[in-house]
């Protein structure tokens, strides 16, 4: 068994395997904390709060925008152009395909998964050095922020370097990071990806109830 076949056949097996059980514990652990029983009259669905609460925070707040610009550039470049390059760039959705799921969809043509590339890369780099500069940000972070933006930008930078597929200790490299990067993810604040959704909709639900637009 050759290095490449290793890091995609069991060690990517044992890496999604602890990402799979890491994720669900994480969300299992928070919905089973539970909340407090509002006592206060209903004013408003709850329900419709948790719902527009999600959506409408994918829009800044005009009266933040211009303050938080540097952080809504670069977020949406970065998780935007991850979020492409994960899913629809050709060799993602071949493994996809391969290893996931059984079945594939239509792939990036090569130029737009440069565009996408960059704009994820850009936002990435654009975020942490907000984060080490921003007296504010420098003083909230810790390791963690670090080795999550340090990791992602490993998996992404290799994923480049991988994508001729022409040396195929590259495309190992990358697999390498890449499981390495999903064993960490639920331990890690990485985790944002998926709790945003709890975090968002239990303020929702509770401005909802209250009568309080999200």
């Amino acid at each position: 068994m050759t290095f490449l076949e290793f890091v995609e056949g069991p060690a990517w097996y044992v890496a999604i395997t602890i990402f799979t059980i890491g994720v669900l514990w994480r969300f299992l652990g928070i919905i089973a904390i539970g909340r407090r029983t509002d006592m206060s009259a209903p004013k408003g669905s709850a329900s419709a709060g948790f719902v527009k609460a999600i959506f409408r925070h994918f829009l800044p707040r005009t009266i933040f925008a211009e303050r938080t610009r540097v952080h809504i550039l670069g977020g949406y470049s970065f998780h935007l152009g991850l979020f492409i390059l994960l899913f629809f760039a050709a060799p993602h959705v071949v493994f996809i395909k391969a290893h996931i799921l059984g079945f594939g969809w239509p792939a990036l043509p090569r130029w737009a998964f440069i565009i996408a590339a960059q704009a994820a890369f850009a936002g990435l780099i654009l975020l942490w050095v907000r984060r080490i500069c921003d007296p504010v940000m420098r003083q909230i972070s810790d390791w963690d922020d670090h080795v999550g933006t340090i990791l992602t930008f490993l998996v992404m930078l290799t994923g480049c370097l991988a994508l001729q597929e022409s040396v195929e200790a590259l495309r190992a490299l990358h697999m390498l990071f890449v499981n390495i990067w999903l064993i960490y993810f639920p331990f890690s604040r990485l985790m944002h990806a998926f709790t945003f959704i709890l975090s968002r909709g239990y303020t929702g639900a509770t401005y909802g109830h209250r009568g309080i637009v999200p």
